[in-house]
């Protein structure tokens, strides 16, 4: 156990990053704190992705919305009491009797 604690001493006085072979142990740890910024960064952007993407649903609820309450308006206007209603302000009064039907006959000539 004598090893162990002396391993741990040099690691936390940083014995390891002066000795002979620390040319290896630098490498390792540059390429470590590369991977951490990189993950950092990645992390950052995957969050302003998520943000985007909650703003974006809000936006497409409200739309849903607005198209849901415009047809219905649409819809009220195309009924026949509304359009009747916009017709007499013009001066049109509905027909008091009712079409009629006229039929075409085509006739063959021989």
């Amino acid at each position: 156990m004598g090893k162990v604690k002396q391993n741990i001493y040099n690691v936390l006085k940083g014995r390891f990053l002066v000795s002979d072979d620390a040319f290896k142990n630098w490498k390792i740890i540059i390429f470590v704190v590369f991977l951490l910024l990189f993950m950092i960064s990645r992390s950052h952007s995957t969050d302003k992705k998520v943000l985007r993407i909650a703003k974006l649903n809000k936006e497409i609820r409200e739309l849903k919305a607005e198209f849901v309450d415009t047809r219905t308006k649409v819809m009220r206007l195309e009924l026949e009491s509304e359009i009747e209603k916009k017709v007499v302000e013009r001066g049109l009064l509905p027909s008091k009797s009712p079409p009629n039907k006229i039929k075409v006959i085509n006739r063959k000539r021989d």
